[in-house]
C-alpha cells in the first residue's frame, strides 16, 4: 500500500498553560490548538502519525485519575510536555485528505454481496423432462418448483419412453433431497433442501417446494386453469414477496418463455444441456493448411515411407492447432496437392500420413468412388481399421449413407473384417412403441429405412455385367448381411465384430447416444450419420443434440474422426433447391 503524502501544515508545540486547559475541557477542543503558527519539527509524517497513535490512549487513561496537574516551574515538566505535543500533531493528520481513503475498501467489498445475491430459478415441467439432473447444475442459485409442477410429473412417470423414465429418475431425486429432512413440517420445508445433501457438491443453492396457495391475478386473456398459466403466476408472485432478488423462469417451451415476457417476466431457455453455444464452432475435423506450409516447416521437417505410404514429421507453429486423427489438406495452383491425417502428436512434434486417393477408379469401394475432398477424406476414416468410431455430418445429397454403406460391404463381404452390418435410426417421437405397425422387427422398422433401401439399389446396380441374375443374388447376399434393429431393444446388448451405421443421429438426446456407443463390443465400428439442420425431436437445438456431443468428446481420441460434408453430389436440382428455397 502506498504511503500517504505528508500533511500540508506542520504542528506547533503546545505551551503548558494551553496543555493544562486542554486536560480540563473536552478533547475536540485539541483539534484547532495546531492552528498556531507552524514550526520545524524533525519526525517523519509516518512517525508523526504512529506517535500520535501510540500518545492519545495514553492521554485519555490519565484524565480519570483525578485529572492530575503540574505546575509550569515543576521539574518533570518536559515529559509532560511530549504527550499533548503529539497529541497536537494527530490533528492535522487526521483532517488531512490523504489519510482518510484508508479504511473506505471494507464497504467497497461488500456491496457486491447484494448483487451477487443467488437467483431463485422457477423451474417448468418441460426442464425436468428434458434433463433429470438439470436440478444439480444451477451452481449456487436456488431452485422453486411450484405445486403443478409436481402434478405434471406424475402424470407422465407411466410408460417406458424416455420421458417417462427421466420423470422417474426426477422424483427419486426429489424424494431423497426431501428424506434428508429432520421433519416433514412446514417451517423446515420453507428453509429450503439443501441440493447438496445427496452428494451433488457442484450444487451450492437449495430446492423450494411451493408451500402455500398463491392467489395472482393473471390477466383476463389467459385462462386460469392451464398448467402453464398457474407457473406465471407462481412467478409473480415470487417476484412481488422476494423483491430483494432476482426470480427467473426456466422453460424449454418457446411459447411459455414469450408469453412470461409479454407479462413483464424474466424468462430463459434451459441452456446447461447444450454443448456448444454456437453451432458454427463445431469440430469440422478438417482444416487446411497455410499456404506457407511447406517455407515454414520444411527446414525442420522429417519423412519417411513405409508401405507405399509417406510420413511426415512436422515442428512449429501449427502444431498447437491440430488434432490427433484431424484430416488436413493444402491445395496451391501449380503445386502437387497434400492430403494428410494427424497419426500422432508428441510435445511440439505431429506426425502427417497421407491419405489414400479413393477419387480415382482402381480405388473404388464396392463401386463407389470420392466426387470431392471431404469424401475423400470420409472415406479414409470409413475403411481404416484403427478408427472405431467415425461421425459424419452434412446437409441433404452430400453422400454420407451411400458411402458408409458401401465401407461397410467392402468390409464385411470382401475383407470379411465385420461379420454383419446393423443399421438402426431414430423413429420420431423417439422411443415411441413401433407396435402398430405389422410384422416382425425388421418389417415394422421397414417404413424408417427408405434411405437405406435407395442407396442399396444404387450400389446394386453399379454391378452391370453380372446380369438380371447376378444381380438379384447379390440382392439377396446383401440383405442377409444387413439387420435393421430398433432403437428400442438395444439397452445390454452387446455387438461383437460388427459394422454398426446409426443413421439421423442429430434426433438423438446424449443419453440416448452414450446408451448406443456403449454397445460397441470388440472389433466393432460404430459409424453415426445426422445433418444438424433437420433435427425432428421436441427440445432439442443445434448445441444440445446428440451427435454434437458426441463429435465433441470424441475429437482429439486416436480411434475416432469426424468429416463435416460441405457439398452436395445428388443431383443438380438438388443442389440448386438446397441453395435457394
Amino acid at each position: 500500500m502506498p504511503l500517504p503524502k505528508p500533511p500540508t501544515k506542520r504542528a506547533s508545540r503546545l505551551e503548558p498553560t494551553a496543555f493544562a486547559a486542554s486536560l480540563a475541557v473536552s478533547k475536540n477542543q485539541a483539534v484547532p490548538v495546531a492552528a498556531h503558527a507552524p514550526e520545524k519539527t524533525t519526525a517523519p509524517p509516518l512517525a508523526q502519525a504512529t506517535q500520535a497513535a501510540q500518545a492519545a490512549p495514553a492521554v485519555t487513561r490519565a484524565m480519570p485519575n483525578g485529572n492530575r496537574r503540574r505546575s509550569a516551574s515543576a521539574a518533570p515538566a518536559a515529559p509532560e510536555m511530549r504527550a499533548p505535543a503529539n497529541l497536537a500533531l494527530v490533528a492535522p493528520a487526521t483532517s488531512a485528505a490523504p489519510l482518510r481513503p484508508v479504511p473506505p475498501p471494507r464497504p467497497k467489498a461488500a456491496k457486491p454481496k447484494s448483487n451477487e445475491a443467488p437467483k431463485l430459478f422457477v423451474l417448468d415441467t418441460n426442464v425436468l423432462m428434458h434433463d433429470p439432473m438439470s436440478l444439480f447444475r444451477f451452481e449456487e442459485h436456488d431452485i422453486y418448483l411450484p405445486m403443478i409442477t409436481l402434478e405434471e410429473l406424475d402424470g407422465h412417470k407411466k410408460g417406458m419412453t424416455e420421458v417417462a423414465r427421466n420423470v422417474r429418475q426426477v422424483s427419486r431425486d426429489l424424494d431423497t433431497l426431501a428424506a434428508s429432512l429432520k421433519s416433514s413440517t412446514l417451517e423446515e420445508m420453507a428453509k429450503g433442501l439443501p441440493l447438496d445433501s445427496t452428494g451433488h457438491r457442484e450444487a451450492g443453492g437449495k430446492l423450494f417446494f411451493q408451500t402455500q396457495l398463491i392467489d395472482t391475478p393473471l390477466p383476463q386473456g389467459l385462462p386460469q386453469g392451464k398448467a402453464d398459466n398457474q407457473i406465471l403466476g407462481v412467478v409473480q408472485a415470487l417476484k412481488v414477496q422476494q423483491p430483494q432478488r432476482e426470480v427467473v423462469l426456466v422453460s424449454k417451451d418457446i411459447n411459455m418463455r414469450i408469453k412470461a415476457r409479454a407479462l413483464g417476466l424474466p424468462a430463459e431457455d434451459y441452456r446447461n444441456d447444450k454443448t456448444l453455444e454456437d453451432s458454427d464452432l463445431l469440430y469440422t475435423g478438417v482444416q487446411a493448411l497455410p499456404a506457407d506450409f511447406w517455407e515454414r516447416h520444411g527446414k525442420t521437417m522429417e519423412s519417411w515411407q513405409q508401405g507405399g505410404i509417406t510420413f511426415y514429421r512436422i515442428s512449429g507453429p501449427l502444431v498447437p492447432s491440430l488434432l490427433v486423427n484431424e484430416l488436413i489438406y493444402l491445395e496451391a495452383p501449380g503445386a502437387a496437392p497434400l492430403y494428410a491425417k494427424v497419426t500422432e502428436i508428441t510435445g511440439k512434434t505431429a506426425v502427417l500420413r497421407t491419405l489414400k486417393d479413393y477419387g480415382h477408379q482402381k480405388n473404388a469401394v464396392w463401386g463407389v468412388t470420392a466426387r470431392n475432398r471431404e469424401q475423400n477424406f470420409a472415406l479414409n476414416l470409413l475403411m481404416d481399421p484403427e478408427c472405431d468410431f467415425v461421425t459424419l455430418t452434412g446437409t441433404a445429397g452430400t453422400g454420407k449413407t451411400l458411402m458408409t454403406l458401401a465401407a461397410g460391404l467392402s468390409q464385411v463381404l470382401d475383407e470379411r473384417r465385420y461379420s454383419e452390418i446393423i443399421v438402426t435410426r431414430v423413429t420420431v417421437p423417439v422411443g415411441e412403441d413401433i407396435g402398430f405397425l405389422p410384422g416382425t422387427e425388421e418389417e415394422k422398422m421397414g417404413p424408417w429405412m427408405g434411405a437405406l433401401d435407395d442407396n442399396l439399389e444404387v450400389l446394386a446396380r453399379g454391378d452391370s455385367s453380372a446380369g438380371e441374375w447376378g444381380r438379384a443374388a447379390t440382392n439377396d447376399l446383401v440383405r442377409s448381411k444387413i439387420k435393421i434393429k430398433s432403437l428400442n431393444f438395444m439397452r445390454g446388448r452387446t455387438f461383437l465384430n460388427k459394422y454398426v451405421i446409426i443413421d439421423e443421429a442429430q434426433n438423438l438426446t446424449p443419453k440416448q447416444m452414450k446408451t448406443l456407443i456403449t454397445r460397441a463390443g470388440p472389433g466393432t465400428k460404430i459409424v453415426c450419420l445426422g445433418n444438424l439442420a433437420q433435427i425432428d425431436t421436441p427440445y432439442l437445438t443445434e448445441g444440445s443434440s446428440g451427435l454434437t456431443y458426441a463429435v465433441d468428446r470424441f475429437k482429439g481420441w486416436a480411434h475416432s474422426g469426424h468429416v463435416t460434408l460441405a457439398r452436395g453430389e445428388r443431383s443438380r436440382l438438388a443442389d440448386f433447391a438446397s441453395e435457394v428455397l
